[in-house]
């Protein structure tokens, strides 16, 4: 099943009327978000299969796609 973030990735990088550059920015708070769910749900014994993890490898795939660089680590960064 697709993911309501994975269509709006493909949406993000389907839209030709919006620049690369606004394109990753809106990527970037959607990877923000698909990383938080994931870490959430692996703190969690409900379920280990959840599709949290496909959801950032497609935002990830996306910005890859666009040319993106990886932004900065910081300490607390996974």
């Amino acid at each position: 099943m697709v993911s309501f973030n994975i269509l709006k990735a493909q949406g993000i990088v389907a839209d030709v009327s919006t620049t690369n550059e606004i394109k990753v920015e809106r990527l970037r708070e959607i990877e923000t978000e698909a990383r938080a769910l994931q870490r959430a749900a692996s703190e969690s014994a409900m379920n280990d299969n959840d599709g949290w993890d496909d959801d950032l490898r497609e935002v990830r795939l996306a910005l890859d796609r666009l040319g993106a660089t990886e932004p900065l680590k910081g300490a607390a960064s996974l």
